[in-house]
């Protein structure tokens, strides 16, 4: 049943403190809330309402909500919450993914704790069902949150790779970076939408951590927040599609953060395109759009070691990095 009790062996002897399963929607403020207050205490730049978290929630991956979450709450209200699912990997390895959300005000109280120790029970408990030669545990950390840091290397986490949110501003000169030749951009129709989402698939498969697509992620293509096809550039060859930024104006982020910045993001070039500047060009042309549109500023984000070299187009084009996140990982025993 939807909220029901949830036993921490370690849970802190905290008065009025219970664990629980998912609700449904009506956890959703709730969720918003505590993901407003994090991001306030550690430094990161999100805006999630109740509409977005409403449509991640219509599209997840390996997840049963009402199995795979953990909130703690205080007198009846929501102080924390987490979330659990598990992804197979191109290359075989199997990925059990956890995150959480403390309340900055009851934080170092060993809430997180219990969390986590109930968010690897449970991916354990999942993992029994699997084959796989090799079961990772991975969670992350953003911004300046040193007591997740801290929460996940202090349980056996280590680092294993970083990830960069990137800006520039795009009100002065932009570069010139011409489309290599033999390819075209085309105007995006809705006919297109399926080919350009498998291209993107499989330009990433040889990426850190690719998985392989399947129709939910599909689903959740098609119901992104904030998609406006006009903003995006496709590069073609003939009737193949080689090369995609897929551009997007954030107006929930904007309004809450005072300016006006578009996303250059869903980068991908085919790999025999690679090098030859195709992403260079279409993230070009996609700068000049979204000023057209209105925009002051582009961001990104990018896997900073990526082996495509994409951070070190995106600091060659003027992008600079605001704020930094870590991947960790640890073995499932």
């Amino acid at each position: 049943m939807p909220g029901e009790p949830i036993s921490i062996g370690n849970a802190p002897k905290v008065g009025g403190l219970t664990f629980r399963h998912f609700r449904g929607e009506a956890d959703y403020p709730a969720m918003a809330r505590l993901i407003a207050a994090a991001k306030t205490a550690d430094g990161v730049e999100r805006t999630d309402t109740v509409e977005t978290i409403a449509n991640g929630y219509r599209h997840l991956n390996n997840c049963d909500p009402y199995l795979d979450m953990c909130f703690a709450d205080m007198n009846g209200e929501p102080i924390a919450y987490s979330r659990v699912w598990w992804e197979r990997q191109e290359d075989g390895q199997q990925t059990y993914l956890l995150f959480g959300f403390v309340d900055p005000v009851w934080r170092r109280r060993g809430i997180g704790q219990a969390i986590l120790s109930w968010n690897e029970q449970r991916l354990r408990a999942i993992s029994k069902g699997h084959e796989a030669q090799q079961k990772i545990f991975r969670s992350w950390s953003d911004g300046n949150d040193d007591g997740n840091r801290a929460l996940l290397e202090s349980n056996g986490y280590v680092p294993v790779t970083f990830g960069a949110e990137m800006a520039r501003s795009i009100m002065d000169e932009l570069p010139e970076a011409p489309l290599p030749e033999g390819l075209e951009i085309r105007p995006v129709e809705p006919g297109h939408l399926r080919q350009i989402w498998e291209a993107d698939a499989e330009a990433f498969r040889d990426h850190w951590g690719a998985r392989q697509p399947t129709e939910a992620d599909w689903e959740a293509f098609l119901d992104r927040p904030f998609t406006d096809i006009g903003l995006w550039k496709v590069a073609w060859e003939g009737d193949r599609v080689v090369g995609q930024v897929r551009s997007f104006i954030n107006t929930d982020e904007n309004e809450e953060y005072g300016r006006l910045r578009g996303y250059t993001e869903n980068i991908s070039t085919m790999k025999e395109w690679r090098g030859k500047g195709v992403a260079r060009s279409l993230i070009c042309e996609s700068m000049r759009l979204l000023r057209e549109r209105g925009m002051e500023e582009v961001g990104l984000g990018v896997h900073t070691e990526n082996p495509t070299g994409a951070y070190q187009l995106y600091s060659s084009l003027g992008y600079q990095v605001h704020s930094k996140s870590t991947v960790y990982e640890k073995p499932l025993d």
